[in-house]
């Protein structure tokens, strides 16, 4: 009974860990390799940060270029216009990474 106590455990934790390491992106991932972006942002700024006809505008933007990390930080955690407030959905250091990911987009 022991033992099958410890493997249920070990298995939830094994489980745990899959989700977290699911939603890390690596550190010389793009912004549309990262998952983060793709299951949060994607549906409305496109798959290739593009943009969408009555969706979200393109992130490769003389604007979107021009704002600084902060800004955009500003922007995913607490929306603007149609955009949601991502605060409480993402973590700070998914937030800190799209928001740098996103300028470097706009570097190329």
């Amino acid at each position: 009974m022991k033992a099958f106590r410890f493997l249920s455990a070990l298995c939830c934790l094994l489980f745990a860990a899959a989700g977290l390491f699911a939603q890390t992106a690596a550190s010389d991932a793009t912004l549309t390799t990262n998952p983060v972006f793709q299951q949060n942002c994607a549906k409305c700024h496109g798959k290739t940060a593009e943009g969408r006809h009555f969706g979200g505008p393109a992130l490769v933007s003389e604007k979107t270029s021009t704002a600084t990390v902060d800004e955009l930080s500003n922007i995913i955690t607490n929306g603007k216009h149609r955009m949601p407030k991502y605060q409480g959905k993402l973590t700070p250091e998914e937030i800190s990474t799209l928001a740098e990911q996103i300028k470097s987009l706009n570097k190329k």
